[in-house]
């Protein structure tokens, strides 16, 4: 709708940026240094914090009694005996867990003393691959559990016995998908202050954190404190995110509870070493799936059984990233039955959660390599395949059958769009040509649902329904609002969505702007988080493509109730019925007279100045508050169905490979990208989110990895060996393209599109390097694909 200039850009470029660990948001604020293990399972014998205390210019060192006398274990997602702690408590179970916290005058002074900390620890024997974590045999990660498997859940919708017993044909198939991270430009900050209230303790807790704040009372839980005594404060910039920020959540409980000791606020700034060591990322997942086709290759049913490596804890909202993608697990395929097993896993690595596309990666790996597979066991062009399964435009909303309701679409057209922008006919034959004279060359598609506008609700699907409360279910995707008009007429928005980079500020100020009829310079946009002033509710923050259907949906309704108050005020000036009056041009004036309007400052004006001249009925409401809550957002039902987003976008690849036969390095020759995203809110912006979504996937098809060694070291804790995708890896051709199939369940037929690339093009560049590479026998069923994976597959192939 808009293609203004983002509003955000000026200060980032002017080195203006307001990022945490450039602030100072309290006085007299000391500094922490956190002591972690060296080792990824050991059992904890004694900690030693007598010679740190003793340190020049230590104020407070606290490790695990500490820890155990004040705070609680974090509320879990599920019911499982793997109490999580911000510190190692009993043992330690990966490296890089925190074990104590030294809290100086300055950095410098912090790191010395941390050195002094003696920790006596007992190795004992390490688990980090997800097949080795299920055996029975594994080394036990939490005393009290009967094994490592923190949920197993099982779901049938359908008839997927029958249809599997009269298929034509099975194709079954067994992948994995990498853990990888977000890499921010800022690191994890937390300044964090402690005090004791007249009616008990009362913290403040400044942090780079994005949401969601379903986090708040979970740190509020392990405070032991209510969650309106936990105030949470994050700035305008906060350093990237894409997920990452979830997991600073402990990090806001720990220096609290150092702050307690100390007696003053207490700043800690991550590095990238410990970010990249322990932090968090997504999950690494094995899957199988396995198809049940009729005679013209379509899906008739699905089973699915996934395995999330979740590392050393099930550490809140995990494990969500199993169920995040529940309702649209059939993908963008009209499958009418399948069969799903959900379990995750514990081991010796890194805590898991958010990262950009949310489950989407792992999901669309196994399912559109699937597809892949099912083409070639059919001699069939991939493209047909996904043609004679994709959901007809005709069917929507659509229901799938674990509860998904896809709102609008038109799949068939945007797949043929990104086929026809590429030339994919040409392009099969450059490839025969190519294959004749020697070259490796690749066509990849994916063609993928788009989840925006989370429903929570799905959390619970990790309960059995039997062990679900009544009437205390989870549900919804609320989001909230605040519009302001000041005596000069000036509209204020503030917004709780907490935006990490996506322009949110720049689309609110000119949507209220274009709806109150205002210049765009009438209208400011504030997007700082503070839960002590911000409208928010558990659902709030910058995750799951939330912004475009819910914050806008809720913006002008905010807008709407401002404008009644405005024109009311214009209607007392003009002698005028409200009703006969509209908003246009910085005016309010008479719909039919032009002539007869008054200036919006002065309708505003008299809403301060003048309150007693509105009729007897009327409010002076100067600021106006709204909720978006739709109702199609429900808590899983009796049957384990949930509708686990509001809306239902779409994304269809078409990407174009080389593999040098030498260096074995896979060039991108060019990418097909066609978005549906419902109504464009700005097209610039969008643009944005697709090459920033492009980037961050092209780092997890083809470098990122966060690997470990057998006996549970991280191998990749530096960026000389987690490689990141540069400019130089990421400028290649793009057409990106776009369909607008509004959704007819927000204010503007706005979805989400932040995410859609980040779990459509890993797997669609998988089946272009698996199409160059057929004639070589090679099978991909895993990430990263750079050269030496690609090395040793064919190694592997020629040794057989």
């Amino acid at each position: 709708m808009t293609g203004l200039a983002r509003v955000e850009d000026a200060a980032l470029l002017t080195g203006q940026g307001r990022f945490l660990d450039d602030l100072d948001p309290l006085p007299g604020t000391l500094v922490a240094a956190v002591v972690r293990s060296p080792h990824p399972h050991a059992r904890i014998r004694a900690v030693d914090l007598e010679k740190a205390r003793r340190a020049p210019g230590v104020a407070a060192v606290i490790g695990p009694e500490e820890v155990l006398e004040t705070l609680r274990p974090f509320p879990l997602s599920v019911r499982t005996p793997h109490p999580y702690y911000p510190t190692a408590t009993d043992k330690t179970r990966f490296v890089g867990e925190p074990v104590a916290v030294v809290v100086a005058s300055d950095r410098y002074l912090a790191e010395d003393a941390a050195e002094l900390v003696e920790v006596d620890y007992e190795p004992l024997p390490a688990v980090v691959r997800t097949d080795a974590a299920l055996s029975p045999e594994a080394p036990l990660l939490h005393e009290g559990s009967d094994g490592n498997v923190a949920t197993d859940r099982t779901f049938t919708f359908g008839d997927v016995d029958g249809a599997f017993a009269g298929a034509r044909r099975v194709v079954s198939r067994r992948y994995s998908f990498p853990r990888y991270s977000s890499t921010p430009m800022e690191c994890y900050v937390v300044v964090a202050d402690w005090r004791e209230g007249p009616d008990g303790p009362e913290i403040t807790a400044h942090a780079n954190f994005h949401g969601p704040f379903s986090m708040a009372p979970v740190v509020a839980g392990a405070l032991g404190v209510p969650t309106s005594s936990l105030r949470l404060v994050v700035p305008a910039d906060i350093g990237g995110s894409f997920g990452i920020k979830s997991g600073v959540y402990p990090y806001i409980a720990l220096m609290a509870l150092a702050s307690k000791h100390a007696g003053r606020p207490v700043r800690w700034t991550e590095d990238r070493l410990e970010h990249l060591v322990a932090s968090s990322s997504g999950s690494d997942r094995l899957m199988e799936l396995e198809a049940a086709l009729d005679e013209d290759g379509r899906i008739q049913a699905l089973r699915v059984d996934l395995v999330d490596n979740v590392g050393a804890y099930l550490r809140p909202p995990e494990p969500s990233t199993l169920y995040r993608c529940f309702g649209n697990i059939t993908g963008a395929y009209a499958i009418e039955a399948v069969g799903i097993r959900a379990r995750a896993v514990v081991t010796n690595k890194s805590p898991t959660g958010l990262n950009r596309g949310f489950g989407g990666q792992q999901l669309y790996f196994g399912l559109e390599r699937l597809i892949d597979d099912i083409a070639a066991e059919h001699g069939l062009d991939p493209a047909e395949v996904r043609r004679r399964n994709l959901v007809p435009v005709t069917a929507f909303p659509y229901a799938t059958p674990s509860g998904g309701i896809y709102d609008s679409g038109d799949y068939q057209r945007a797949l043929e769009l990104a086929l026809d922008n590429v030339g994919y006919e040409r392009l099969r034959e450059e490839q025969r040509a190519a294959r004749a004279d020697g070259d490796w060359m690749g066509i990849g598609i994916a063609a993928v649902v788009d989840p925006s506008a989370t429903n929570i609700g799905y959390v619970g699907l990790a309960t059995p329904v039997a062990d679900r409360t009544a009437r205390r279910g989870k549900s919804g995707s609320t989001e909230h609002v605040r519009v302001s008009v000041d005596p000069q007429g000036v509209v204020t928005v503030l917004l709780g969505t907490v935006p990490q980079g996506q322009g949110h500020a720049t689309v609110a100020r000119d949507l209220v702007a274009a709806h109150l009829g205002l210049p765009v310079e009438q209208v400011r946009a504030r997007v700082e988080m503070d839960t002590a002033s911000t409208p928010w509710t558990i659902s709030s923050g910058s995750y799951s493509s939330r912004f475009a259907p819910l914050l806008t949906s809720a913006l002008l309704e905010a807008a709407d109730r401002l404008a009644a108050s405005v024109t009311v005020a214009a209607s007392v000036i003009l002698e005028v019925e409200a009703e006969r009056l509209e908003l246009a041009d910085g005016v309010v004036r008479v719909v039919d007279d032009h002539e007869r309007s008054v200036a919006f400052r002065h309708a505003a004006g008299l809403l301060h100045w003048d309150p007693g001249s509105l009729p007897d009925d009327v409010d002076a409401r100067v600021y106006e508050e709204a909720a978006f809550t739709p109702p199609q957002s429900k808590a899983a039902s009796r049957t384990d169905q949930i509708n686990s987003s509001l809306c239902y976008g779409f994304v269809a690849d078409v990407v174009v490979v080389r593999i040098d036969r030498e260096t074995l390095t896979v060039r991108i020759e060019h990418l097909s990208s066609v978005h549906d995203a419902g109504t464009i809110l700005n097209a610039q912006l969008l643009e944005g989110q697709v090459h920033g979504a492009i980037t961050q996937a092209l780092g997890g098809a083809l470098f990122e990895e966060m690997t470990y060694s057998d006996a549970g070291q991280p191998t990749a804790g530096t960026f000389m060996d987690y490689l990141c995708p540069t400019s130089a890896e990421s400028s290649f051709p793009l057409t990106s393209d776009h369909l607008q199939t509004p959704s007819p369940l927000t204010r503007l037929g706005a979805k989400g599109c932040g995410e859609g690339s980040s779990m459509s093009l890993p797997v669609a560049i998988a089946n272009a390097v698996a199409d160059a590479l057929r004639d070589e026998g090679v099978e991909i069923t895993s990430l990263p694909l750079h050269g030496n994976v690609l090395h040793e597959l064919l190694t592997t192939v020629k040794g057989t």
